[in-house]
């Protein structure tokens, strides 16, 4: 009899977890392109690739790779797409598993987005390759591609080659289970989860993002086998081996650095240690944290665009790898300049006082 009641339970908890699961699909619906542009699909490995592709085709080509986590997609590009789009080609993926493309309940790797980011670049650009600004993750996984396929320019937004720890294989299976898998994630990608993330790592405005763009987050995360990728990701299959400022070094490709100064998940001190070791350009944003194309997309287009520094940047610094020790920044190099006029000031005042004290002495003589 006991059996039977606690199958009833099980049965019944089955039951409830896949009618949940079955309502967030529903209640997410067809996802919309997170981006104003053609839509086009890229076929690779057997799968859609979904992308969205604006401006002049005679423009030098660019394109925006987002970063990985459990509701990533192209619109992360959302409040610099249009503009860089007057500029340029400018072409926008959602990574296979992720936004609009499919998501197959395959086993996804560092290795697999290596191939795919260096198959999709070598589809784009002229003889020099296209330009690219990656997130986070991808940014390694381009700078892999860049050994083998032409690229013209990097803008890295707070690059990276993990994402932590990591949770391990019972991590990932646990995810990818059918029923308890899926209900795991709907709890870990719901809206308050979300909302947490995003005032804990994504944004320094601890309004976070704006409600529109946080709903579509939900919803990219309750698309049918949205779990997959994300498994990978929680459990640091996603991280890559590549050693990102060794190989940025040995690239003959013009790189920035961009980092947000209230970054806590990737602390600024990681961005100066990655730029020394690439020979790269490092730009750290004030008021903001990993997504400073974001919270300041309109300094952050005027770097990219014109070469022009906002009012209260924190660092520009071109390292050079072969330097030692620790480097000036401009900020340094101006307090140093400072504290030399002074010390000129205070040896001139030095100065006259000495003459003075020498006429009052010949004063006293007469």
């Amino acid at each position: 009899m006991k059996l039977r009641r606690a199958l009833s339970y099980v049965t019944l908890g089955i039951g409830a977890a896949a009618a949940g699961n079955a309502l967030l699909r529903r209640d997410a619906g067809d996802l919309p392109p997170a981006l104003d542009g053609m839509q086009r699909t890229y076929r690779w490995r057997g799968m859609n690739v979904a992308y969205t592709e604006a401006g002049d085709p005679d423009d030098p080509d660019l394109v925006l790779l987002h970063g990985l986590n459990a509701a990533g997609s192209s619109g992360e590009w959302r409040g610099v797409f249009d503009e860089l789009s007057e500029e340029y080609h400018v072409i926008a993926p959602d990574l296979p598993g992720y936004g609009r493309s499919d998501r197959p309940p395959i086993r996804y790797s560092a290795t697999l987005y290596e191939a795919f980011v260096e198959a999709f670049l070598d589809e784009f650009g002229d003889a020099g390759g296209p330009a690219v600004i990656a997130s986070s993750l991808s940014a390694s996984y381009a700078v892999a591609a860049a050994r083998t396929v032409p690229v013209s320019r990097f803008v890295l937004v707070c690059p990276t080659t993990t994402t932590g720890p990591g949770g391990g294989t019972w991590v990932r299976e646990l995810v990818r289970a059918p029923l308890v898998g899926e209900a795991l994630f709907n709890a870990v990608s719901s809206k308050p989860a979300i909302e947490y993330f995003n005032a804990d790592h994504g944004y320094a405005d601890p309004d976070g993002p704006e409600e529109e763009w946080a709903e579509y987050e939900w919803r990219t995360a309750h698309q049918e086998n949205a779990r997959f990728a994300p498994a990978a990701f929680l459990a640091g299959d996603l991280d890559s081996e590549l050693d990102l400022g060794g190989t940025l070094a040995d690239l003959d490709v013009p790189t920035t650095i961009v980092w947000g100064r209230e970054t806590e998940l990737t602390p600024v001190s990681q961005g100066e240690e990655l730029a020394r070791a690439a020979g790269a350009e490092l730009l750290v944003f004030d008021r903001a944290k990993l997504l400073p194309h974001v919270e300041r997309a309109d300094a952050f287009l005027e770097y990219v665009l014109e070469g022009t520094l906002p009012d209260d940047f924190s660092v520009i610094r071109e390292y050079d790898p072969s330097e030692d020790g620790d480097e000036e920044t401009d900020e340094d190099t101006e307090e140093t300049e400072e504290t030399d006029a002074d010390d000129d000031e205070s040896d001139e005042e030095t100065e006259e006082d000495e003459e003075s004290e020498a006429d009052d002495d010949e004063s006293d003589e007469e």
